[in-house]
């Protein structure tokens, strides 16, 4: 894979309009796209077949978790959509029964292990006796042995979790942001050099390119810092 092939660009937008002018900007800089819950819910969904038709490839961010049956039906409708990659919760019995779900299609699930967004006082407040790091692993690890496509998890945590998972399962990180930009509401983040020099093999980029006064450089630059790494 390329550096185009490897950046998701997050539609993390209010509108399907919206997003459409945003993937009219980028024309062919951008071919993968990811379309999550605020989208999802005004017609994203109906989009992502659009972008499918279209030859683009769509990562689906629904994070399902359930009780197994209805994991399963959700898998499998998911996968009738000719989408590229799903997520959901990196949880044992949830990721069984997904696995199970997509035998025979091309879907990728991937786990969710720890959002990008919490630390270490969040999972306390969750409920969770661990650090975010050993979380992640954990997750990887189970993950790994139910048989999933791949992992979500912070750029920060990618070296380690590629050393649990091998080499060709996907490693999907979010929260990358370009040296110098502001981190939002992510608390864990890198940017897309060293996410690529550490492991991943996708990397997800939101308000960094949807927010930018010229979108469509915002996207050449990453690439281009994807593509220097990429070639160390």
């Amino acid at each position: 894979m390329d550096a185009r092939d490897r950046l998701i660009l997050g539609l993390d937008v209010p509108t399907v309009g919206e997003a459409e002018a945003l993937i009219r900007t980028l024309g062919e800089t951008v071919s993968f796209y990811k379309i999550g819950y605020q989208l999802a819910f005004v017609g994203g969904l109906e989009l992502a077949r659009d972008l499918v038709r279209d030859g683009k490839s769509v990562f689906l961010d629904m994070k399902l978790l359930d009780i197994d049956n209805t994991v399963a039906h959700g898998v499998e409708n998911v996968a009738k959509m000719g989408v590229n990659m799903l997520t959901l919760h990196a949880y044992p019995k949830a990721m069984r029964a997904a696995v199970a779900a997509a035998k025979g299609s091309d879907l990728c699930l991937l786990g969710v292990t720890v959002l990008t967004s919490m630390d270490a006082a969040d999972l306390v407040d969750a409920g969770y006796d661990t650090d975010p790091r050993s979380l992640v692993l954990k997750r990887a690890e189970q993950a790994r042995d139910a048989g999933m496509g791949g992992i979500v998890c912070s750029a920060e945590e990618s070296s380690a979790v590629r050393s649990v998972i091998g080499p060709d399962m996907a490693l999907v990180t979010p929260g990358i942001r370009p040296a110098g930009s502001d981190a939002g509401d992510q608390k864990r983040v890198v940017t897309p050099g060293d996410a690529i020099r550490d492991g991943s093999s996708h990397l997800v980029v939101g308000r960094p390119i949807v927010k930018a006064s010229d979108p469509l450089a915002a996207a050449k630059s990453i690439l281009d810092e994807m593509a220097l790494a990429l070639s160390a």
